[in-house]
């Protein structure tokens, strides 16, 4: 019996969700804007593209659980970043605070000497490589649908005290997606879905 690749279930899924999403609102919008006079055309939707036409200041606030964290390397091979099935969470706070956390669901073992500071290289290496967070305050562009996150503190100290630019590409009801340029790193971009959690 073969095992099912949920990782291939959930971003179909995702995928299948935003596009019948925007084809239904488009498809209400043009319904309605066709009522009246015999012949006339109907309106434009009101949105275009994978958005809902919610400012996005409003739409981000909340908390999203992470679904999937792809690398995108030049040719477009997509590669999980954090394995199959991720774990994660960030929160956007409507003051303009933000909290990211990004692990590893598996390949990260306990420590044997069951202390924090006591792990053997092996253990260290493992956990540092298979985690990420940070934290800060974010600001949204709705003109270019760019996130800016201002990294007050990172675990990658690389990116305390900067700012990093996330280029939204789509934000429907319940589902959020993001872009990260990463041009210095051999990789072309990494690509984030979060859901809203209720």
């Amino acid at each position: 019996m073969r095992s099912i690749n949920w990782r291939t279930v959930l971003v179909a899924s995702v995928m299948a969700a935003l596009t019948y999403s925007v084809l239904t609102g488009a498809g209400a919008q043009q319904q309605k804007g066709g009522e009246g006079k015999a012949g006339a055309a109907p309106a434009a939707p009101a949105n275009t593209g994978p958005f809902d036409g919610r400012p996005l200041k409003e739409a981000i606030v909340g908390s999203w659980r992470l679904l999937i964290i792809d690398a995108v390397k030049s040719d477009g091979t997509q590669v999980p970043l954090f394995g199959p099935n991720p774990r994660g969470l960030v929160i956007f706070g409507p003051e303009g605070r933000f909290s990211l956390q990004n692990t590893r669901d598996i390949g990260r073992p306990n420590f044997a000497a069951n202390d924090r500071l006591k792990g053997t290289p092996t253990e260290i290496k493992a956990a540092y490589e298979g985690m990420f967070s940070m934290f800060g305050s974010y600001a949204i562009n709705d003109q270019d649908k760019s996130l800016m996150l201002r990294v007050e503190a990172s675990s990658y100290p690389n990116w305390t005290d900067t700012t990093q630019k996330q280029v939204i590409t789509a934000l429907w009801q319940d589902d959020l997606t993001w872009s990260v340029p990463m041009p210095a790193t051999g990789i072309e971009k990494l690509n984030l879905a979060w859901r809203r959690i209720k």
